[in-house]
């Protein structure tokens, strides 16, 4: 019995002994990784409740969209760029009331939200649109240079077409009709040709006159056939909200 207790005492004297050896470096390893589990747990709730909140006052924004009424979004389209930035809603929330304002006849307004929303977005499609509508707005102010610098920021090749036709229309506008021409031919090489809103860039083009041939139109390819496609709903959302930028 007695050499039973030595051995059980030297088994005991050696695990104390490996414990102040690497106890606290176990103790630390265990506290760091229930740190970082609750964090990861916290981070998703915390962003899920900021996209959940977000959706909610786009949804206001869209609603108010639906009713044409500019003054009903202001205070809602205030806090999501405010509050929830970082959000897919915010950069979609200001383009919804960017495209009010600008049908109320306040260019100004519109100008500054697509602005916002070319600043922020995250995504590069949302972007392009939202340089596309301030390079529009931009034009019809008679600020061609400034519509021009927006239209040469990088964007997705899939915008090609239609900021090379927009660059035309900037271009003609401000008396360049040679380089307008130019801009309109690369609209068209870009476009679908089975696209009835290539068919009219080339009205535009050939009424530019000049003489030569407007290029062929190149086989089908990945081309945009509208002024600006429609907003995707936003990836952090946990659920789609009504309603979209058209």
């Amino acid at each position: 019995m007695a050499v039973y207790d030595l051995d059980e005492q030297d088994q005991i004297d050696e695990l104390k002994a490996w414990w102040a050896r690497y106890g606290g470096a176990i103790t630390v390893g265990l506290v760091l990784a229930v740190l970082v589990i609750g964090g990861v747990q916290g981070w998703r709730w915390w962003s899920g409740k900021r996209a959940e909140d977000a959706s909610v006052l786009y949804s206001a924004v869209s609603e108010a969209a639906r009713a044409k009424d500019p003054a009903k979004a202001k205070d809602a389209v205030a806090q999501i760029t405010d509050r929830y930035a970082g959000t897919g809603y915010a950069p979609r929330a200001a383009l919804l009331y960017a495209k009010m304002l600008y049908d109320s006849g306040d260019r100004k307004g519109a100008a500054a939200q697509f602005t916002w929303a070319a600043e922020h977005a995250k995504e590069d499609e949302l972007q392009a649109i939202a340089r596309f509508r301030l390079a529009q707005v931009q034009i019809d102010d008679k600020q061609y240079d400034a519509a021009l610098a927006t239209l040469d920021v990088k964007h997705p090749d899939s915008f090609d077409g239609v900021f090379a036709d927009l660059r035309g229309d900037a271009l003609a506008a401000a008396g360049r009709g040679a380089d307008a021409r130019t801009a309109y031919e690369t609209a068209l090489a870009k476009l679908d040709p089975k696209s009835p809103y290539r068919n009219y860039v080339q009205v535009k083009h050939d009424a530019l006159g000049g003489g030569g041939a407007s290029p062929a139109a190149p086989p089908p390819a990945v081309a945009a056939d509208k002024a600006a496609p429609a907003i995707e709903p936003a990836k952090d959302a946990p659920k789609a909200p009504a309603g979209a930028v058209k």
